[in-house]
């Protein structure tokens, strides 16, 4: 018997280059197992990760709060919350979608943008999916970010729309007494009497609700169906109420002006990213 049988019947694997040693490989009790290309140990499938899905630490850590690590102490310290409620367990996992709040606000892990519209007649502000041409379509290929626009123009409403995911700069808008005003050019069917530019100007209730706005003018140089009209709600029904009530018709609205924000070198349905200091005086208002 040759010595390489020897050492196979004892268990031990034979010398380099035999058949038995490249194909063969031995786990304790002399039991085989099939080898691993490579000589690597066997791997387990990964399991595959749900790219919707994001882990709460990092969450927080990319909305700019704190590092992964501080991330951690704040979610067990219960300073965090998904969707209203209260999450302390570690590796949790969240949805883009979700409302994340750190210590009562809202947090959101995207790159802030800030995108203003100069918007066409024709294009619903809406960001549901199956109403025709919305101003989404427009403002697609500005930002990977999920912004949403503030406040709404009718379909056939024009002029200037600021959209953004910024629940800070959003909250400016949303509050009635000190929130940014927007200018809007007005066309009527008819002649504005003077009185009742006035009343408008006092303001005055409509079924026990009060209406008001922040300034009103004929257009100098224009005919009386044209005024300039400036209000801090975000939408426009306040205006079309307006004129509903006193019985005229809205031919043209355009909002001209959101605040400092002017439509100049914004071509109707283009867009552009505010500058640094445009956003520095947005927040400062």
């Amino acid at each position: 018997m040759s010595k390489q049988r020897n050492n196979k019947s004892k268990g031990k694997p034979s010398g380099r280059g035999h058949e038995t040693s490249r194909n063969t490989s031995y786990a304790r009790g002399n039991a085989p197992i099939k080898p691993n290309k490579g000589g690597s140990k066997p791997s387990t499938p990964a399991k595959k990760s749900n790219p919707d899905e994001i882990r709460l630490n990092k969450y927080v850590a990319n909305a700019g709060i704190c590092s992964r690590r501080d991330a951690d102490v704040h979610i067990a310290t219960g300073l965090v919350s998904v969707n209203g409620k209260v999450i302390t367990e570690m590796g949790y996992k969240v949805k883009i979608g979700d409302e994340v709040r750190y210590d009562g606000a809202r947090i959101n892990p995207e790159k802030k943008a800030y995108v203003l519209l100069n918007k066409p007649k024709g294009f619903a502000t809406t960001t549901s999916e199956g109403k025709g041409r919305t101003v989404m379509d427009l403002v697609a290929n500005a930002t990977n970010s999920r912004i949403k626009p503030i406040g709404r123009l009718g379909r056939n409403s024009k002029g200037l729309l600021l959209f953004t995911n910024d629940e800070s700069i959003v909250s400016k808008f949303t509050n009635s007494k000190h929130g940014i005003a927007r200018l809007f050019h007005i066309e009527l069917d008819r002649n504005l009497k003077l009185e009742d530019l006035k009343k408008i100007q006092e303001g005055f209730k409509i079924e026990g609700k009060l209406f008001s706005v922040e300034e009103i003018s004929y257009i100098d140089s224009a005919s009386k169906k044209e005024i300039g009209l400036k209000i801090k709600n975000t939408g426009n029904i306040l205006i079309r109420t307006i004129f509903d009530y006193l019985k005229y018709e809205i031919v043209n609205l355009d909002c001209v002006a959101i605040g400092h924000l002017t439509k100049k070198d914004i071509p109707r349905g283009s867009w552009k990213h505010l500058t640094e200091q445009e956003l520095n005086t947005l927040k400062m208002l």
